[in-house]
This record gives structure tokens, C-alpha cells and sequence, in this order.
């Protein structure tokens, strides 16, 4: 696997998993009593009140992190060998 091939694997699989972790803990307004306050104007009831997303995108680069490696070993290894399956492919 190439550098740019590498770095594109990682950033697809970045934000697949990004949208796998975001739901993590959420609890709107009117479903969390420890920060219950008053609904302003213009907010959705729905809004988180902590989304903690800096905790998030860690979460989600640790695990990309370790996806693509084993993405990686897969390919540098030729324990698939996708060179050989696609060359079996019909034209």
C-alpha cells in the first residue's frame, strides 16, 4: 500500500467510524435531569446538551487506528491477494 492509498484508507475509514461513535452518549435536553434547564428559544429539544466531541474524535482515530492497521497487515502480507482476484476477473 502506497502512501496516498494509505492515507485515503485511513480517512474513509476515519469517518465511518466517526459516524459509528457519534450516537456514544448522547442525551437531549429534556432527557438529562443532571443539567436540567430551561429550553431557550431557537434550540431543538433534541440538541445534546454535552456532546463531548473532542472525547469522540479520539475515540474515533484510536479505532481507525487500529482497523487500519490490520487493513494494512492484510494487504502488505498478500494473505488476499487482490492483485490475483482482480486479474481473474473477466474482461
Amino acid at each position: 500500500m502506497g502512501l496516498v492509498s494509505g492515507i485515503v484508507v485511513f480517512l474513509i475509514t476515519w469517518w465511518v467510524v466517526l459516524f459509528a461513535v457519534l450516537p456514544w452518549g448522547v442525551r437531549s435536553l429534556h432527557e438529562d435531569e443532571a443539567h436540567a434547564v430551561d429550553i431557550e428559544e431557537g434550540h431543538a429539544p433534541s440538541a445534546p446538551t454535552r456532546p463531548r466531541l473532542l472525547t469522540k474524535f479520539l475515540a474515533t482515530t484510536a479505532i481507525t487506528a487500529v482497523i487500519w492497521l490490520v487493513i494494512f497487515v492484510v494487504i502488505e502480507s498478500d494473505l488476499i491477494s487482490f492483485r490475483d482476484w482482480a486479474e481473474s476477473l473477466p474482461r
